[in-house]
């Protein structure tokens, strides 16, 4: 476990049992530490669809000029993200959605951070989705997409059967579609009609069982310095 992770795990340790055994699950078996790497420092950042604020304590633990924002639609995890990160000085949590949030915010952010949402929603709503994130950021400014890729592998069908256990019997993650998992070409061709300049997409699978990836998008535009 690395020093960062450490800390930002022990932002948790007043939780219930149950709460902090699924904040550590989420530690191990997502790349969170490879997506805050990739956010610019001293960025004020969107975390859309935080959950307990785990990516959140992490980008802010690792660079305290950066100002996080996480919104989830979950009002229980979100009490439970306020009283773990959402005690430090540079991170607010609250309950919301990105409309939300770009109603209140819009252009406000050097970069916003999306992980594993996507899916969560009905395909219908991917693009609006996407244009929603697009209007939370400054020109120039970059969005962060960590979703399961469709790739057709044992790791994309073993993604699915655990997110149904998490949907469906466990009740602990909300959705609102079908779980569905697209090939990253969906996804880059969708980002573009959003509005986005597809950067970078990376492949954060390796020591994972789930078939991990990263798109990095970008506002067109001249970015302005982080506030």
């Amino acid at each position: 476990m690395s020093a960062s992770l450490g800390r930002a795990l022990a932002l948790f340790s007043a939780l219930p049992a149950t709460e902090r055994f699924h904040v550590r699950a989420r530690a191990f078996s997502a790349p969170l530490e490879a997506v805050a790497r990739r956010v610019p420092p001293g960025a004020t950042v969107a975390d859309v669809g935080c959950g307990h604020g785990l990516l959140s304590a992490l980008l802010a633990l690792e660079e305290p000029a950066r100002e996080v924002f996480g919104v989830d639609p979950d009002a229980r995890k979100v009490r439970w993200a306020a009283t773990g990160p959402g005690r430090l000085p540079n991170v607010h949590i609250e309950v919301g959605t990105v409309e939300r949030l770009a109603a209140e915010r819009e252009g406000q952010f050097d970069a916003a951070v999306v992980c594993d949402v996507l899916y969560l929603l009905p395909e219908a709503r991917w693009l609006e989705f996407l244009s929603t994130a697009r209007r939370l950021l400054r020109p120039g400014g970059s969005l962060l997409l960590k979703e399961a890729e469709g790739d057709g592998s044992w790791k994309h069908y073993k993604c699915l059967a655990q997110e149904w256990v998490m949907v469906t019997l466990l009740r602990r993650t909300k959705a609102g579609g079908a779980l569905a998992l697209k090939p990253r070409e969906t996804l880059q061709a969708l980002l573009r009609q959003a509005g986005f300049e597809v950067d970078e997409t990376v492949e954060l699978d390796a020591g994972y069982s789930t078939p991990h990836i990263l798109y990095r998008a970008r506002v067109p535009g001249e970015p302005s310095s982080p506030r």
